[in-house]
């Protein structure tokens, strides 16, 4: 019985890991604040691919905080980002079995319960991939907000 539990588990964290937003690779941070104690805030550039939509690349930049709270993963940081997505291929999604609306990336930015989320937002009528990235927190959401548009358009190489 025990084993059957532990599998269940098991299967369960994979089946997650496979269903769970891209996580994006930090490609750069510049320092923005000196810091005497701690690492400096900074805001780092971030890249992921929409694993759903091939031939989509987005780039995030998001402030981070720095000092002694951050330096051990403690800070919360601000929410500042900005968003840029761009078309890197040939589009293989058919737009039309896409969902309307989907979460394709998620990175914590707090101890607890914030996080900023990217959606992308299928427009059928124009053909276009509309990429929305917003805070959250549970108690207070944020007002803050990017977005950026990728029209699917033949990929004439580049």
């Amino acid at each position: 019985m025990r084993t059957l539990l532990v599998s269940a588990c098991l299967g369960l964290l994979a089946a997650l890991a496979l269903t769970s937003p891209a996580r994006a690779d930090d490609i750069d941070c510049v320092s923005t604040t000196f810091r005497v104690m701690g690492a400096n805030d900074k805001v780092c550039v971030s890249g992921f691919d929409d694993e759903k939509v091939g031939g989509v690349t987005c780039y995030i930049a998001q402030a981070r905080t720095g000092g002694m709270s951050g330096m051990v993963g403690l800070a919360e940081d601000p929410s500042r980002f900005s968003l840029s997505c761009i078309q890197t291929g040939p589009v293989t999604a058919d737009l039309t079995k896409l969902k309307s609306r989907e979460k394709v990336y998620s990175e914590k930015t707090s101890v607890f319960f914030k996080h900023t989320k990217v959606y992308r937002i299928v427009d059928a009528r124009r053909r276009t991939l509309v990429y929305l990235a917003i805070s959250d927190k549970i108690i207070d959401g944020s007002p803050f907000n990017a977005v950026a548009s990728v029209p699917v358009t033949p990929w004439t190489g580049r």
